[in-house]
């Protein structure tokens, strides 16, 4: 399989548009939406992004790459020092870092990687239906 950069590319900008979106709208948003949509988006741009960069790699691996990345970044948000804490208050190492450790951060990580694995796969057996 080899994945196209350009369609990887606007997705990932198109998910980044869509998280920052869902942070402008929050307020519209039900709770149980908005505690798993933003950091779902958020897995999702990095599956994306993983994508674009292992164009050749088989979507499970993309998305234990994803994933691993994903929960590396959580669990260094239990780590606080003076100098990371002064990334994380900007506004982009906030939104790259986040703030603290949550395991619902965890299951929308999940969540969004799982989901975009499932839509990758499904529109792979599409296009192998079509060739045949």
């Amino acid at each position: 399989m080899k994945r196209n950069r350009w369609i990887y590319a606007a997705f990932t900008i198109l998910i980044i548009g869509m998280g920052l979106g869902s942070r402008m709208f929050s307020s519209v948003l039900p709770d149980t939406v908005n505690t798993y949509l933003g950091d779902s988006l958020w897995a999702a741009m990095i599956f994306t992004g993983c994508g674009f960069l292992f164009q050749k790699m088989k979507t499970i691996f993309t998305g234990m790459i994803s994933l691993s990345f994903c929960f590396i970044i959580e669990i260094s948000q239990l780590y606080h020092a003076e100098w990371i804490d002064r990334i994380r208050d900007t506004s982009l190492g906030g939104l790259v870092l986040g703030y603290g450790f949550l395991w619902s951060d965890i299951k929308s990580y999940t969540l969004g990687i799982a989901a975009c694995a499932a839509i990758e796969l499904l529109a792979l057996g599409i296009k192998k239906r079509r060739c045949m």
